[in-house]
C-alpha cells in the first residue's frame, strides 16, 4: 500500500516539474496566457503554485526517507543533511552564474537556494523533534513571521518597497546580488522569506505522517481532503488581513498553497488507487524520479540558447539569439504568437520528458 502512495507523490512531483518547465520556458515572455504568469504581486495563480507544492512533496519524501532515524540529531544525519544542504545551494549558485560567471553581480539566491535552505533546516527540526513539538514549531513561524513584518515596516508591512524581506536582503546581500525581474530590486526567495517556506515544508512532513498512520487508503484520503479544505479557506479568510503572496512567502501563501496541495494529493491517490487509473501518470513518474536533474539541465540548456547559440533573420538580417529564433522561426509561423509561445513550451516539456525516460529506462537516478 505504501508504495503506491508514494507513486502518488512521484506523479504529483512529475505534474509540478512539467508546469515548471511550461511556465519558465515560453516562446516569448511578451505572450503569455495569464494563468502562466506570476502573480505581480499579492495573489495567487497556478503558476504560484509551482514552488510550493514542491517543498511540499519534499517535505513528505522527508518524512519517509527519516524513518530510519531515531529521534535527535546525530553526527552522521547531521553531516548529511549539511551536505545535501550545501550541495543543492551550490548548484543553484553554479545556474546563476552560467554562463557569464560575472561574480561581481552573481545573484546569491534562487529556486535551488531556498529549497536548500527550507530543506536543511527543516531536516534538523524533523530529526530533533516529534510531531507535537513540530506543530508548534509551525504555527510559531507562521504568526512569528505575520509579527516580523509589522516590526519590519508599521505602516505598510506588505508593500513592494520597504518591506522587511527586502530591507534585510539589500543590508546583507547588497543590491548587486538580487533579482530585478520584478521590476524594482527584490528577492522573491530572500532570506528572511525562506523562514515561513520551512512551514511548507513541514505541512508535507506532516502529510507524510498522516498517510503512514491511517488505517487505509480511503482514510487517508478522506483526511488529507478534511485538512486540505480547512486549510485553503483560513489561507483565504486569512488573506483577507494578511494578503496571500508569493514573493513575501506570506504565512497566508503557506497554508492556502498547502490545502490546495492536500487536495491534489488526495485526488491523485482516488485516480491512482482506487480507480487504479494508473497509465496516464507514467510520463509524469519519468519526471518525477529525477527532478534535480531535469531542473538543473532545463536551465543550463535555456541559459545556452540564449547566451551561447545566436541565428540571423534572414528578412531583416537581424542577430537572434537561438531561443529567440526557435519561436519566431519554427513556432510564429505553426500557431502565430501567443499558440505559438505556448506550443514552445509544450514542445520542450516532451523533449524534457524525453531525457527523463531515457535515465528511467536506464534506471539511473541522479540523488544527492
Amino acid at each position: 500500500m505504501q508504495t503506491q502512495r508514494l507513486i502518488a507523490l512521484d506523479v504529483l512531483r512529475g505534474l509540478t516539474i512539467a508546469l515548471m518547465i511550461m511556465v519558465n520556458t515560453p516562446g516569448s515572455w511578451s505572450y503569455v496566457y495569464p494563468p502562466l504568469l506570476h502573480a505581480k504581486w499579492h495573489g495567487c495563480t497556478p503558476t504560484d503554485l509551482v514552488f510550493p507544492f514542491f517543498l511540499f512533496i519534499v517535505g513528505v519524501s522527508m518524512f519517509y526517507s527519516f524513518k530510519k532515524f531515531k529521534k535527535g540529531i546525530t553526527s552522521t544525519s547531521f553531516k548529511k543533511v549539511i551536505k545535501r544542504t550545501l550541495i543543492i545551494f551550490l548548484l543553484g549558485l553554479f545556474l546563476n552564474l552560467f554562463p557569464k560567471f560575472d561574480f561581481e553581480h552573481v545573484r546569491y539566491l534562487g529556486v535551488l537556494q531556498r529549497i536548500a535552505i527550507a530543506y536543511g533546516l527543516t531536516a534538523l527540526l524533523c530529526l530533533q523533534f516529534n510531531v507535537k513539538v513540530l506543530k508548534y514549531v509551525f504555527v510559531s513561524i507562521l504568526l512569528g513571521y505575520w509579527g516580523l513584518l509589522y516590526v519590519g515596516n508599521p505602516i505598510d508591512p506588505f508593500a513592494k518597497i520597504g518591506n522587511l524581506v527586502q530591507q534585510l536582503d539589500l543590508t546583507l546581500l547588497g543590491e548587486n546580488h538580487m533579482y530585478k525581474g520584478l521590476g524594482f530590486t527584490f528577492d522573491p526567495e530572500g532570506l528572511l522569506s525562506s523562514l515561513p517556506s520551512i512551514a511548507t515544508v513541514l505541512l508535507g512532513y506532516f502529510t507524510g505522517n498522516i498517510i503512514e498512520t491511517s488505517k487505509n487508503i480511503l482514510d487517508t484520503i478522506k483526511k488529507l481532503i478534511l485538512y486540505g479544505v480547512i486549510l485553503t479557506l483560513v489561507g483565504f479568510v486569512w488573506g483577507t488581513v494578511f494578503p496571500i503572496n508569493k514573493s513575501l512567502w506570506t504565512s497566508t501563501y503557506v497554508i492556502y498553497t498547502g490545502g490546495l496541495a492536500l487536495l491534489f494529493l488526495a485526488f491523485l491517490l482516488w485516480i491512482i488507487d482506487v480507480k487504479g487509473l494508473k497509465k496516464w501518470s507514467t510520463p509524469f513518474i519519468h519526471f518525477g524520479t529525477n527532478p534535480l536533474f531535469i531542473f538543473m539541465f532545463s536551465g543550463i540548456y535555456v541559459k545556452t540558447i540564449i547566451y551561447l547559440v545566436y541565428g540571423i533573420d534572414s528578412s531583416t538580417g537581424e542577430t537572434l539569439t537561438g531561443y529567440s529564433y526557435l519561436y519566431k522561426h519554427i513556432f510564429v509561423p505553426i500557431a502565430g504568437n501567443m499558440n505559438g509561445s505556448l506550443l514552445f513550451a509544450i514542445t520542450h516539456i516532451i523533449f524534457f520528458w524525453f531525457l527523463t525516460y531515457v535515465l528511467y529506462r536506464k534506471k539511473i537516478f541522479i540523488k544527492i
